[in-house]
């Protein structure tokens, strides 16, 4: 990644984290119980009422990626 853009993006989330400041606390507190197994549903739904659901079932990899996401914080 180009170092211009990884700081451009750290600047973005940073500013949608300011426009949303509980999310920080839900991500840690939700990240504490996940384990392989777990599922993650994401849910989005538009102004008009339009609803996209998805979701992952966490295997053991995703765990050794979230391990690694846990130590770079």
């Amino acid at each position: 990644m180009n170092p211009l853009n990884a700081l451009k993006l750290k600047s973005l989330f940073e500013r949608f984290i300011a426009n949303h400041p509980k999310l920080p606390m839900f991500f840690k507190a939700a990240m504490g119980e996940v384990r392989e197994g777990t599922i993650i549903e994401i849910k989005v739904i538009s102004p008009e009422n339009k609803t996209i659901l998805s979701n992952i079932k966490i295997c053991a990899d995703d765990m050794s990626i979230v391990e690694e996401l846990k130590e770079i914080r």
